[in-house]
């Protein structure tokens, strides 16, 4: 009786001792990402400018999950949050592309000036990018890998600060502080993956319609037609659905 008593005591402290483990190393990454000259200068810069606009969606910095739209031809990055007990994500700051290259349509190949379309996440945070502030894109996504030219991808996708670019997503340095920030607070709040979709427009109808009819970009139908799918459930229900990649590089929805 006495040794299962033991036993008992020590597995409860060693699941204590993991559980306070995997909050401290949480609660860390936004200490480690400040070490940074260029986090430490956002943060400065801009802290108290998004906990404000955070307030008046009654979002709260240190709770926040974050969800990053982006719209090709409108040259638009929309930052979407929520807290992380709710459901719903409310948008709350648009940023303009400054600069950008390629056309509609997916990212294929390396070298093509293409900007990827599809279905992403934030996959690295990088506060000594050379463009100031940058957050990794994982191209190639598994259905890249399907379609996509094989062992010919390229990557080094990114949303970053200054104004250039070549296949990434520029928006400056001092709208980057806002992204950063907001991203930062995120993963040290526990949001391990930060899902990012890339439209080549705005998929109303109408857009929807006339892309259909480019069959110079005639290969991507089938990717848009699952952004598509996509867009029209957020905008009805504001979530972030998951899905798997089938074997011919189309995506299926859990609904």
């Amino acid at each position: 009786m006495k040794a299962n008593l033991v036993e008992m005591k020590n597995y409860l402290l060693l699941l204590i001792l993991c559980l306070t483990f995997s909050v401290s190393a949480e609660n860390g990454f936004k200490a480690a990402q400040q070490r940074y000259e260029n986090v430490r200068l956002a943060y400065a810069d801009k802290e108290a400018l998004i906990s404000e606009l955070l307030k008046t969606h009654e979002l709260v910095l240190n709770e926040i999950e974050i969800h990053i739209r982006i719209y090709k031809a409108e040259k638009q990055v929309e930052l979407w949050a929520k807290n992380k007990q709710d459901n719903k994500f409310l948008k709350v700051k648009q940023f303009k592309i400054c600069f950008s290259s390629g056309v509609q349509g997916s990212k294929r190949r390396k070298y093509d000036l293409q900007v990827p379309e599809g279905f992403y996440e934030v996959n690295s945070f990088l506060p000594t990018s050379s463009n100031f502030l940058s957050l990794g894109i994982n191209y190639p996504s598994q259905s890249d890998r399907i379609l996509g030219e094989k062992g010919n991808l390229g990557g080094s996708i990114a949303i970053h600060g200054a104004c250039v670019s070549v296949g990434c997503l520029p928006i400056t340095d001092d709208l980057m502080k806002e992204l950063y920030i907001c991203a930062v607070e995120a993963r040290n709040n526990g949001q391990k993956k930060i899902p990012i979709r890339i439209f080549p427009c705005q998929l109303t109808l109408e857009n929807y319609n006339e892309l259909k009819l480019d069959t110079l970009i005639d290969p991507d139908l089938g990717l848009w037609q699952d952004l598509k799918t996509e867009y029209d459930n957020f905008k009805k229900y504001q979530e972030v659905r998951s899905f798997h990649v089938l074997p011919n590089g189309r995506h299926q929805f859990a609904f």
